[in-house]
């Protein structure tokens, strides 16, 4: 509450960053979610996934927050981005949102945030058992190569399918050429 009432200390000023992170992260996930065009959507994606790297930060876990960004925003993001450009146009005219749906959907994330609030206030944490404070290129690609090497090989894949997905949806839109 102290760093609430002073902003201006170290504290006060993490606490603020770390406002606005999360804030960011709901900001993009409400625009992915609820936004008419789709090129929207996106970059709504983007935004909360840029949010997410940023807790990926505050949690001490810069390699994973750099993935983050490298992977989920930077290949993703934009192969659905280039998917979209080049898929044919449809122009019509969107369906209207029924209410029951809203209140439905509403519901469910309240429940789940209900769900994870008591699954995040009985948990015990424990910090981690080893930090590295030495986050050198030579030092990350020694990890990608030995400890992390089946995390690095899912996200090649992960690439992959996502590069073959925006081609057929390329492919899919233009018609047989």
């Amino acid at each position: 509450m102290k760093a609430l009432l002073f902003p201006f200390t170290p504290q006060g000023i993490a606490t603020l960053g770390f406002l606005l992170v999360v804030a960011a992260t709901v900001v993009g996930a409400l625009i992915a979610v609820a936004a008419r065009n789709i090129f929207h959507n996106v970059l709504g994606l983007a935004l909360s996934l840029i949010g997410v790297a940023g807790l990926f930060l505050y949690l001490n876990s810069p390699f994973v927050a750099l993935m983050e960004i490298l992977i989920y925003v930077g290949a993703i993001c934009i192969a659905i981005c280039f998917a979209i450009m080049l898929s044919q146009p449809m122009y019509l005219p969107a369906p209207p949102r029924s209410p029951l749906k809203i209140q439905g959907a509403v519901l469910g994330a309240g429940a789940v945030f209900v769900f994870l609030a008591i699954l995040t206030k009985i948990t015990r944490w424990v910090p981690a058992a080893e930090r590295s404070l030495d986050w050198s290129i030579t030092t990350l690609g020694h990890y990608l190569l030995t400890k992390y090497v089946l995390i690095f090989e899912v996200i090649s894949l992960l690439l992959l399918v996502a590069m073959l997905g925006a081609i057929v949806n390329a492919r899919g839109g233009r018609g047989s050429s």
